[in-house]
């Protein structure tokens, strides 16, 4: 465990001082002033978000519904992934797609866990929060 910590730490250390002299040299080749106007200079907070919607709240066992929404501030392909809480940790179910030119994805899923089932969806580095449905 000792080991890893200085592992991360020499690598975290290596990573800041790469991306300080990178960050030097292009400030010293590169001075002419930046024209991009991000979309938090105009004042919106646009960080990528997922969202998720289940097409139904309930169903019987293995019958299908989806589970649609959209990845806005990714990347148009960024592969979306769901998961379920199984035993107080998420495992990552056989349901996944990449996100369309609209950034939207529709996904079936079929479930056999009967009861209250905890779902998320996760893509992109990050995951949305949970959401239920109740297989009969």
């Amino acid at each position: 465990m000792e080991r890893i910590k200085k592992a991360t730490v020499t690598g975290i250390t290596t990573a800041a001082l790469l991306a300080g002299s990178v960050g030097v040299s292009l400030a010293v080749v590169d001075s002419a002033p930046s024209k991009t106007v991000t979309a938090r200079d105009n004042g919106r907070d646009e960080r990528p978000a997922l969202t998720a919607r289940a097409t139904k709240r309930g169903v019987a066992a293995w019958q299908q519904f989806r589970v649609y929404g959209s990845a806005r501030q990714l990347p148009p392909g960024t592969r979306v992934r769901l998961q379920q809480r199984q035993d107080g940790q998420w495992t990552t179910l056989p349901a996944s797609m990449n996100t369309t030119r609209k950034a939207t994805y529709k996904m079936r899923v079929y479930l056999g866990f009967k009861g209250r089932n905890t779902l998320r969806i996760v893509g992109g580095g990050m995951a949305l929060a949970p959401f239920t449905v109740t297989v009969r």
